[in-house]
């Protein structure tokens, strides 16, 4: 069986790289005695795959990845043998079942994420007047580097939502493998309009959750919901 887990990530294990972090998964996944499923071949590993690497240096409530079970473990089971083991900064929240198709795997399904920025001067920065001009442009323009080149990127169509909420600031992004917007080049972007260098201001970003595009109520409609809603919960 194919299943979903979903987990937090806070603290100081934000400063882990997402190979460290998987890593750290793999040993945890042993210890936690899940019967996990392994690849053939000479040099077997661990059938597993991240839906959408977290960048180092950020918090998270909504991170996941999906792997095999060659057994079936419920949900209560298998979140609770996997935090029996778990470090601090690492919470694992949800297991679900998910259909066995490569195209229903995180990696493939991710379209946003939403996150909640806070800065040193919140009242100076994120006031709701500049907030609403940035966000009414109908381009907003960063230089991105290549291999070979510069050239100058559109991601305005990627901002689905910017909004303050009290002191922060919640931003709604394009995300996967099609778009994939990070927090950090919108407020490079929002401080390059203000004409605030961005050493001047420090920003701490935290993932709220990641998103997959699914059927609304009306044909043809489509919205967001959470990675682990379109898997079911193991009994």
């Amino acid at each position: 069986m194919k299943v979903r887990v979903k987990f937090r990530k806070n603290g100081v294990m934000k400063f882990i790289g997402h190979l460290d972090i998987m890593r750290y998964f793999q040993k945890a996944i042993r210890r936690a005695e899940l019967p996990a499923a392994f690849s053939g071949g000479y040099s077997p590993h661990m059938i597993m795959s991240f839906a959408n690497p977290l960048g180092v240096g950020l918090t998270s409530d909504g991170e996941y990845f999906d792997m095999e079970l060659t057994e079936r473990v419920s949900t209560a089971e298998a979140v609770r043998r996997l935090n029996a083991v778990m470090v601090e900064g690492v919470e694992v929240i949800n297991v679900v079942e998910i259909p066995d198709s490569k195209k229903e795997t995180g990696m493939a399904i991710v379209a946003a994420a939403d996150y909640l920025i806070s800065c040193d001067v919140p009242e100076e920065i994120f006031a709701e007047e500049s907030l609403a001009a940035f966000f009414s442009q109908e381009e907003i323009l960063i230089e991105k580097e290549t291999k070979k080149s510069k050239k100058l990127l559109n991601i305005r169509t990627m901002i689905y939502r910017i909004e303050r909420r009290g002191k922060e600031l919640y931003l709604l992004l394009s995300a996967g493998s099609k778009e994939n917007l990070k927090p950090s080049l919108v407020m490079e972007a929002y401080l390059n309009w203000l004409h605030r260098e961005k050493e001047s201001v420090r920003f701490t970003y935290h993932r709220l959750e990641t998103y997959a595009l699914v059927a609304g109520e009306k044909e043809g409609e489509e919205q967001l919901a959470p990675l682990d809603a379109l898997g079911t919960r193991i009994e």
